[in-house]
């Protein structure tokens, strides 16, 4: 047994507290509907090495190490081979070989554009594999702290390089858009440090944080001087993502074959709409399920795809294509027939729904239906629990058009009903997760603006849960 081994199960209690574990642990639980498949490349180092299926190749450190300097040579990174790197890689080649099989075969959808917009900034292509320890290359991926996307974006830094949001958009969760931004915040970074592994811990800490290490450091401006002074988690983000480069590089000597996602990049087409669609809509006519559509298109928060100017364009597999173009007429016909939207004064569409609970229906499913929360549907419903009774009758306000069927038009469009109002104390208001102003002015029967002036400096971004505001 080498010595990272034996020193596996001292450290496993560690890192099991690092994101990038539970980042593993939220990748594997999600893939249990992607089909398996082999890379040519891979199966024909595995049997050149005479691997049976269920073989766990073990290596003696000195290997690791070696194959490391050959990576180092041809890499701009600093990718050392020391005690903790050679804990990660002992514990991904044992304990989680199916995380590096399942991102390989996810790479194959993003990998290629990754490489394009490295390229075109100038930038190390190894870069690429941050996403890996970032979200396991799942683009609908959100932490604790609310980071989403391929990359991980906090809101303000998002906003910051140009990823937007609205009630129906999320740019964070767009493959392409946010591979942008985060190539133009690490070369913002690299700028700072003139060091690539700098850059990374500054990615992961943020710069105060790296540039706190450095003065406590004594002035050091290299990520292995300065690593014990950074946050504990971030002193094992340079190894994880060595690791992982490490594993990409030399999973067939593993004998770790790519479980192939159920498109890649080549297979995938755009189409621009010319008006809002749902979901739904397309799936009845063309078959591509509302499912597939969202793992394609993450950037869409509902079903509901808004119009917009520029129009949005969204991915679409090749083999639907020909339906598409045969059928899009017909797509936007169908759309506008089941659906009608009631246009309030604040400029957004806005409905009131009835909606009868059917079996097998639950508050969350309802919620996704129409493109709201569970904790909206129970406050507009004066709901104390998530029960629900088949024919039970719910009130819905929501901003994604609903079937025309369902539709009551309000009367007084400017004055929500009773029950949409959120129970408040006194002129205070407690901050819920996923409030924003206007929910919470027209929840309470008032104006952003009121808000504002009685809130001075508020705005939604700032908002924090549990913070109170005046309404009042």
């Amino acid at each position: 047994m080498s010595k990272a081994q034996s020193s596996l199960s001292d450290s496993l209690d560690t890192l099991q507290h690092e994101r990038f574990i539970r980042v593993v642990e939220q990748t594997l639980n999600a893939y249990f509907e992607e089909n398996s498949s082999s890379d040519a490349k891979t199966d024909s180092i595995i049997e050149a090495l005479g691997y049976d299926e269920s073989e766990v190749p073990s290596f003696p450190d000195s290997v690791y190490c070696e194959r490391l300097s050959l990576m180092n040579e041809k890499s701009p990174f600093q990718l050392d081979c020391n005690e903790d790197v050679l804990k990660v890689i002992d514990y991904f080649t044992r304990r989680r070989r199916t995380f590096t099989s399942i991102t390989l075969g996810r790479s194959k959808l993003y990998f290629t554009m990754f490489e394009e917009k490295l390229s075109h900034h100038d930038m190390p292509i190894e870069l690429k594999y941050l996403s890996v320890i970032e979200s396991g290359l799942r683009p609908q991926i959100r932490s604790r702290a609310g980071a989403m996307g391929l990359w991980q974006f906090m809101y303000r830094t998002g906003k910051m390089y140009g990823l937007n949001q609205n009630s129906y958009i999320d740019e964070r969760m767009d493959p392409e858009l946010a591979t942008e931004a985060a190539c133009k915040y690490l070369k913002q970074l690299y700028n700072m440090y003139d060091d690539w592994n700098m850059a990374l811990a500054a990615y992961n800490a943020g710069p105060g944080n790296v540039n706190k290490a450095i003065r406590r450091s004594g002035g050091k401006m290299t990520y292995w001087e300065i690593r014990p002074f950074l946050p504990r988690e971030t002193r094992m983000y340079v190894p994880n993502f060595i690791a992982m480069s490490y594993m990409m590089t030399y999973h067939a000597e593993h004998n770790i074959r790519p479980r192939e996602a159920k498109i890649n990049d080549f297979e995938v087409d755009t189409v621009c709409l010319r008006d809002g669609l749902h979901m739904k809509v397309i799936d009845s006519l063309i078959g591509w399920n509302e499912e597939d559509i969202q793992a394609l298109n993450p950037i869409y928060k509902t079903t509901y795809i808004p119009k917009t100017d520029p129009p949005q364009c969204i991915k679409i597999p090749q083999q639907y294509v020909s339906e598409w173009i045969a059928l899009e007429d017909s797509i936007y016909a169908l759309d506008s027939t089941i659906y009608e939207a009631v246009v309030e004064e604040e400029g957004e569409e806005q409905t009131s729904i009835v909606h009868y609970v059917r079996r097998g229906q639950n508050l969350g499913f309802i919620a996704g239906q129409y493109g709201t929360t569970v904790r909206n549907i129970m406050d507009w419903n004066n709901l104390r629990s998530t029960r629900l009774s088949i024919g039970q009758r719910l009130t819905i306000y929501t901003t994604a058009p609903p079937p025309k069927k369902k539709v009551e038009k309000k009367k007084t469009p400017d004055k929500p009903k009773k029950e949409f109002k959120t129970p408040t104390k006194g002129t205070l208001y407690v901050i819920k997760n996923g409030d924003n102003l206007w929910d919470i002015a027209r929840a309470n029967d008032t104006t952003v603006s009121e808000l504002r002036r009685l809130n001075p400096g508020i705005d939604s971004s700032d908002l924090k849960v549990g913070q109170k505001i005046r309404i009042r």
